[in-house]
């Protein structure tokens, strides 16, 4: 599951919009997801994640901005206690 808003605070606020994108770096060994976060931010997000590789607390790599997706399903998963039983009349 995904966070439900933007990861970045503001004076100590949370940014309110929902997320747009998932952040994640490239590196060398794997891809690492480090958040998510809104159009708006997305410039802050970047700007962060370098300072932290710099200082060597995030691997160093590619950062990589991947829009979500939004999906619907109108599908209803039952299991064995959701049935209901009828017996017909003899």
């Amino acid at each position: 599951m995904l966070p439900d808003r933007c990861s970045i605070s503001e004076s100590g606020t949370r940014c309110a919009s929902p997320p747009e994108f998932v952040v994640s770096v490239e590196a060398s060994d794997g891809e690492y997801m480090v958040g998510v976060t809104c159009d708006r931010h997305m410039q802050a997000v970047s700007a962060r994640i370098h300072t932290l590789q710099k200082d060597s607390i995030i691997p160093k790599g590619r950062v990589k901005f991947t829009r979500l997706k939004a999906v619907g399903t109108d599908c209803i998963r039952g299991d064995a206690d959701d049935l209901v039983q009828i017996k017909p009349k003899n």
